[in-house]
């Protein structure tokens, strides 16, 4: 069995394919990160990160090229499939937390496990051991107006954890906060990580950050190059 956990293999994806307007986003982009490897997604506004990061996450299809999750093929997988392994392969973090604000903590983080079909015991147990982890033990009963920003994006980190997934996507986890917040709950995410041993790819613009991953990578005029 490979040690790579996600990978894309001469990924092509042109907008308005077919027509006097197209646009060439991404053109033979490849990439594989191993179980346990933290990558970093630089990449200037309108460059295609965020297409890349929907290829990625299967939430959109390339033209051309392989998506590999573990030893599932996914570029050409059902859309029933492609919804499967983003439930249960997949976390996805956010610039913006995305919290269901009539829900308390403990229970963001308990509904995606019940759409992966586990108990209410299961899911709770779950969630107080993600927020314990994260440092909000004595928060699970908040909902989110009554949290920080940095608090909230640790729930969100909990939530994309909560079924326990081989890959997370972050996609500026920490645009939104404060300089000394974004460092707080950037260190947050890599502990979590490392101790859970997940391969991941965050997008940030912030070259800080991105040295303290294991490496590094530059997107630019669709191409994907190492830093």
């Amino acid at each position: 069995m490979s040690d790579t956990a996600f990978s894309l293999d001469s990924i092509h994806k042109t907008f308005g394919r077919g027509t006097l307007n197209e646009v060439p986003v991404l053109q033979s982009v490849s990439l594989a990160i191993k179980k346990g490897e933290i990558v970093g997604l630089l990449a200037p506004s309108g460059a295609g990160k965020s297409t890349l990061l929907h290829i990625a996450g299967l939430l959109d299809v390339p033209d051309q090229g392989t998506i590999t999750i573990g030893d599932q093929r996914m570029d050409n997988a059902s859309d029933r499939l492609r919804t499967q392994m983003r439930r249960s392969e997949i976390g996805f973090v956010y610039q913006f937390h995305h919290l269901l604000p009539e829900f308390s903590a403990q229970e963001n983080v308990m509904l995606p496990q019940f759409a992966d079909g586990r108990s209410s015991q299961e899911a709770s147990a779950r969630a107080i051991e993600l927020l314990t982890k994260v440092g909000l033990a004595g928060r699970t009963q908040h909902r989110p107006s009554e949290l920080s920003g940095g608090e909230q994006q640790r729930v969100a980190l909990c939530r994309a954890l909560a079924n326990q997934p081989n890959f997370i996507l972050a996609d500026e986890p920490t645009g939104n906060l404060d300089p000394q917040t974004a460092d707080q709950v950037f260190d947050t995410l890599l502990e979590l990580v490392r101790d859970t041993k997940l391969a991941a790819l965050i997008a940030t613009h912030n070259y800080e950050l991105a040295a303290r991953m294991d490496r590094s990578l530059r997107l630019e005029h669709g191409f994907l190059s190492e830093l």
